[in-house]
């Protein structure tokens, strides 16, 4: 059986989760935290989270990878459109929320969600120039009719579900605004319709519960 490494919290290995859901795709689960320890790095190359355990001694690392796979290997439930252009139009999507917004916020998050110091006031400034220019490519991307990338459910929303919510919650957090202004409406009408998804409730469940059970632990312990 599969085996998705990493921890519940993290919004990639959520966007795998959620995948694996609505393939209908037995795996269980393991927590894992990032490591360079050898034997880790045995099993991820990068010592990163997550990642997805084939058994017999078979890894795949970087959550789009595992997305690609997990389509080759059960293709019965699609997640990825069959014309070619739609399929290239997903991929382009994630590639900017990922690497054009997520990637961007995330300079926000040590002190949005862990208690870091704040973020000087030049990366603030650099964060926010670089985050509207994401959001204004996602605005032209995205969909939302209702999903990220049309009328399907797929890959678009295993990432977008996880990702805008997040990226929202960091900026409320640093900057005291929401990020995503007179777009709002359309993120969170989105959010709302894809939440309503059995795969996306079962994640949400699962993320609140281990984060409250990571707090517990550390009160605790202190």
């Amino acid at each position: 059986m599969l085996k998705l490494c990493g921890l519940q919290m993290s919004n990639y290995y959520n966007k795998v989760k959620i995948a694996l859901i609505e393939k209908g795709v037995s795996f269980k689960e393991e927590t894992a935290m990032i490591s360079q320890d050898p034997a880790f790095l045995a099993r991820s190359p990068l010592g990163k989270i997550p990642f997805l355990d084939l058994g017999n001694g078979q890894t795949l690392c970087e959550s789009q990878v595992i997305l690609e796979y997990l389509e080759d290997a059960y293709p019965q439930v699609p997640l990825l459109p069959k014309d070619p252009l739609a399929r290239a139009r997903m991929r382009e999507l994630i590639a900017v929320l990922e690497l054009n917004f997520e990637l961007v916020a995330r300079r926000l998050y040590w002190a949005a969600f862990f208690g870091g110091p704040p973020p000087s006031e030049e990366t603030k400034k650099e964060v926010r120039r670089e985050l509207k220019k994401g959001l204004r490519a996602i605005r032209q991307l995205a969909k939302f009719s209702p999903y990220a990338a049309g009328t399907e459910f797929g890959w678009a929303d295993c990432a977008a579900a996880n990702h805008l919510p997040l990226v929202g919650e960091a900026v409320k957090a640093i900057f005291d605004e929401d990020v995503y202004g007179d777009y709002v409406a359309s993120v969170n009408d989105y959010l709302r319709i894809v939440g309503e998804r059995p795969s996306m409730k079962r994640t949400l469940d699962d993320r609140k519960a281990f984060i409250k059970n990571r707090e517990g632990g550390r009160e605790k312990g202190g």
